[in-house]
């Protein structure tokens, strides 16, 4: 077996592509077997290679392959890696480790950005770069020797290596809680809009949210958890409160205005007396005086008769009174 390997280094020497064997080696742990696989995966679009067909060449379909490997292989090292957890738990676990941000800072410890074929031009400005051949990278790994030797790359070279699990698990830059005291700190009224909730390809769930500072939009993010979503988008929106003065002088100018229509007073004093409604002449004359009681006696079912003899009797004894 030993004779094998140095035989096998012996041959690299004569082969063409042999500086990108050595180059590979420490990075993926193993001499590819076919070196294809990997030469397109640190092809770049922007090189604008071709192959003997005339068709375009670069790393996208193996960034595609690579990607969907990535998240089953970590999925499952997650999974093994803290068993009873919850799926909530395990799903943003392995979105942090998968995260552009993570993959972008492997790919430059590893030297992989190095390695990348360009036309040198969008290095500097493509932040994605270094991540997308991280992918293509899993993806050639894949094609060449199986889902397996993913696994223990990923296990040997990179999370035994260079990512700490539990730190990234447990470890959150709670960039919410520094917005609201951003907020706070300049008396401004502050809001985490859901505006959709839907689920993935895979059936996870994931939650849009928006800041909205003083009704001035902010940053729209998306998550596996609500949380998750405003993190992202507080983290977003601090950032662009730090390039962006006009940012800035939009939400204090709608303070500005709130606070302005909150202390505007109102002239007009109420009057403390009671007014009295006065009714008129006639209407006063036929109203009983105020101290008069509701007298049911005087409502009777039934008009009462009165005689001819009766009203003639009556009159006489009024004009005996007045006499």
């Amino acid at each position: 077996m030993l004779n094998n390997f140095f035989f096998d280094r012996v041959k690299l020497h004569f082969r063409k592509d042999k500086e990108l064997y050595f180059s590979l080696y420490p990075i993926i742990g193993y001499y590819p077997h076919n070196i294809e696989y990997f030469k397109q995966a640190l092809m770049h679009k922007s090189s604008s290679r071709r192959n003997e067909k005339g068709k375009v060449v670069n790393n996208e379909r193996l960034e595609f392959l690579g990607d969907a490997i990535l998240d089953a292989a970590v999925g499952h090292i997650v999974y093994e890696h803290f068993p009873g957890k919850r799926e909530g738990f395990l799903t943003n676990t392995r979105s942090k480790l998968v995260s552009r941000n993570a993959l972008n800072k492997l790919a430059n410890e590893l030297g992989i950005n190095k390695l990348i074929i360009s036309n040198g031009k969008n290095s500097s400005h493509n932040s994605y770069m270094g991540g997308n051949a991280f992918e293509a990278l899993v993806g050639a790994i894949y094609l060449d020797c199986g889902y397996n030797a993913c696994m223990r790359f990923l296990q040997k070279r990179i999370l035994a290596k260079l990512v700490n699990i539990d730190k990234v698990a447990y470890k959150e830059v709670n960039f919410k809680s520094k917005l609201l005291e951003w907020s706070q700190k300049n008396r401004m009224k502050l809001e985490f809009k859901i505006l959709d909730e839907h689920q993935d390809s895979k059936g996870s769930p994931v939650f849009k949210c928006q800041v909205v500072i003083e009704g001035v939009e902010g940053e729209i993010a998306e998550g596996y958890s609500k949380k998750e979503s405003q993190q992202l988008a507080s983290k977003l929106t601090l950032a662009r409160l730090r390039k962006e003065p006009q940012y800035i002088d939009r939400i204090f100018a709608a303070k500005s205005d709130r606070t302005k229509m909150e202390e505007e007073p109102v002239m007009v004093v109420p009057d403390i007396e009671e007014k009295k409604e006065t009714l008129p002449v006639e209407e006063e004359t036929k109203t009983p005086a105020a101290t008069d009681e509701f007298d049911l006696s005087d409502i009777s079912a039934e008009p009462k008769k009165i005689s001819k003899e009766d009203i003639i009797a009556a009159a006489e004894e009024e004009a005996f009174l007045e006499a």
